[in-house]
């Protein structure tokens, strides 16, 4: 019976993939994919030969393609096979939900066409993140936004928990054509971002590793310094708090609680 499940096989090559995820994998009929590297791509293969590298949708050397054309070549061909009654599988690098719309559109569509449709969860860059750096984000809170989308629209960051801004590699960049940002958009960040933290405000470029022999790349610098920063596609800003948390006083007076009582 036609159905599709969109699974999420971690960050690191093998090790990160679900029990449940990898059944799915070397259950299906066709499996199609989106993997980091070659070597991600042939352990994949060896799970289940039957399958379909998503890779080739994107724009060739020298080609301009918007990735909005791409996405949609991607959901067209694994809707295709959906309809065509096999068990489908969407094999997704990370988690198959963050920062991956080819699979929310997937199943959406197959969903309103009928089919069985859904999504297994995966080891995501923020997950590893909160471990490689070795923050526990529940001390303070975090919030978190998509580099371009925080600078296009009046997003308030608050200064006493940490900040995540995905896709930093292209901050700025709005043609969808381009993987890459420069210094000057880069730039326009910074001063943007100058309006709650300090100019020598200590930030953090990440980068997951993605095999268990690497390490993963956590870069400490000044935010001025952003703008010449050799940053990649894979390249997250994570922003520690500039400010000491404050006591809500009118809240804790109402639970007839006092600072004190926090040790």
């Amino acid at each position: 019976m036609s159905s599709l499940v969109c699974v999420g096989t971690g960050l690191q090559l093998a090790g990160q993939i679900s029990v449940s995820s990898k059944s799915y994998v070397e259950h299906a009929d066709i499996v199609f994919s989106l993997m980091p590297d070659s070597l991600a791509q042939k352990w994949l293969e060896g799970l289940n030969p039957n399958n379909v590298d998503l890779q080739q949708f994107y724009a060739k050397e020298g080609e301009v393609k918007n990735r909005r054309d791409t996405y949609s070549q991607m959901v067209d061909v694994i809707l295709n096979a959906v309809r065509s009654g096999k068990k489908v599988v969407c094999a997704l690098y990370g988690h198959p939900g963050v920062f991956a719309c080819v699979s929310h559109l997937s199943i959406k569509q197959a969903r309103k066409e009928g089919f069985r449709a859904h999504m297994e969860p995966g080891i995501s860059a923020e997950s590893c993140l909160w471990a490689d750096v070795g923050i526990d984000p529940g001390n303070s809170g975090h919030q978190s936004f998509e580099a371009s989308q925080f600078m296009f629209f009046k997003h308030t960051p608050d200064p006493t928990t940490h900040l995540l801004l995905w896709q930093i590699g292209i901050a700025g960049e709005h043609t969808l054509t381009e993987f890459h940002t420069n210094s000057d958009r880069l730039q326009v960040l910074v001063e943007q971002l100058n309006e709650w933290y300090p100019l020598e405000h200590e930030i953090i470029i990440y980068e997951g590793a993605n095999l268990p022999v690497f390490k993963a790349r956590i870069e400490r610098l000044a935010l001025k310094d952003l703008p010449q920063a050799e940053l990649s596609c894979i390249s997250t800003l994570l922003i520690p708090p500039s400010k000491k948390l404050e006591y809500n006083l009118a809240v804790l007076n109402k639970l007839g609680i006092t600072p004190e009582d926090f040790g």
